[in-house]
């Protein structure tokens, strides 16, 4: 009873989906079932669901980040035409688009927590003004042919492997993105990003440095964005339009894995598999036959599902009245010395 109460909450529903469309393509398709065709859709999956462990982040905290997309097709810019086909750049290029990455997302992180300017507004004008950018540079056209050392980050992989046949690098880099995510969320600043969005206020008053919690989601939404346009750069090449719309498909996938729009509520391995059934309900699409210019519509019609179901979650949250302030540490108070572990969270709290 508990697995199937389970399987039907918002926070399991994404994986039985998941295996519901598996199964259905794979009865289309037989051929998927094959440990190559399987792999070759991991890799593909891959940098959406590594950019959806970005938004997570910044949803969970109550905010949006509308600049992914741009900002996947400016770093893919970025690394084809400034590695070119000297191997020796690869490493000084990928630090200057780790930098560059933290700089968009330090902007867009200060910019709504000290200037209180929506983060709707704020990640849309540097959308805009990415997209700007990489339209002046390239002037719309194809730009650029990285060494292929580094576009092997994105298409290669470990091949000749038993079962398996072929690991791509990409699924080992979401794996262990993934894996850090995961780590991040169990640390005081992943605990106050949910706390955040669920009662801002209660977080003040538990003395945790909000403005920059949220900040640093930014920029892991931005370092997310840029390490999934590594990967394109592997397959679908140096193009001003690889990563266009990337940053609804990663909202979409967020909010199908059961993370609740407006913050407080979800589950960072939900927002991944959410990426996984949204490619296999595609794919599904595709096999039966369903235009693919549908798939905005599917997109929509998901979000606006997800926005009445956080809308009620809203309600329900206003109707059990005001909320304690959050325990934002690792550890459980001891409960023979309740005025010491306060005085401990407080002070660990405001030096995260």
């Amino acid at each position: 009873m508990n697995a199937l109460r389970t399987l039907v909450s918002p926070r399991g529903a994404v994986f039985l989906l998941l295996v519901v469309l598996l199964v259905a393509v794979t009865i289309l398709n037989p051929s998927f079932a094959e440990p190559g065709q399987f792999m070759r859709f991991l890799q593909r999956v891959a940098p959406i669901a590594i950019v959806a462990i970005g938004q997570y982040f910044v949803i969970i905290a109550g905010e949006f980040d509308l600049s992914q997309g741009s900002l996947i097709t400016a770093q893919v810019i970025i690394a084809g035409n400034l590695v070119g086909q000297d191997d020796a750049r690869t490493v000084p290029v990928l630090l200057l688009m780790v930098v560059f990455a933290v700089a968009v997302g330090l902007v867009n992180g200060v910019i709504t927590t000290l200037l209180k300017v929506p983060s709707f507004i704020v990640t849309l004008g540097m959308m805009l003004a990415l997209l700007g950018g990489v339209m002046w540079w390239t002037g719309g056209a194809a730009t650029g042919n990285p060494a292929d050392s580094f576009r092997e980050i994105g298409r290669g992989g470990i091949r000749d492997i038993p079962l398996l046949d072929f690991l791509p690098w990409a699924v080992l880099l979401l794996i262990a993105w993934l894996a850090l995510g995961i780590w991040i969320t169990k640390r005081p600043l992943g605990k106050t990003l949910i706390a955040v969005g669920d009662n801002a206020r209660a977080v003040d008053y538990a003395g945790a440095r909000r403005a920059w919690a949220t900040t640093r989601a930014f920029i892991i939404s931005s370092l997310s964005a840029s390490l999934s346009a590594v990967l394109l750069v592997g397959y679908a090449g140096v193009h001003p339009s690889v990563g266009r719309g990337y940053e609804f498909t990663a909202i979409t996938a967020v909010v199908l894995g059961g993370v609740v729009l407006g913050g407080g509520r979800g589950w960072i391995v939900g927002a991944v598999a959410g990426a996984f059934a949204l490619e296999a309900l595609f794919m599904l699409l595709n096999i039966a036959g369903v235009p693919s210019t549908l798939r905005d519509a599917v997109q929509g019609v998901i979000i606006i599902a997800a926005v009445a179901y956080s809308a009620v979650a809203f309600r329900a949250r206003r109707k059990r009245g005001p909320q304690p302030p959050p325990d934002l540490t690792t550890e459980e108070p001891a409960p023979t010395r309740t005025i010491h572990t306060n005085s401990t969270i407080h002070t660990e709290t405001r030096g995260d």
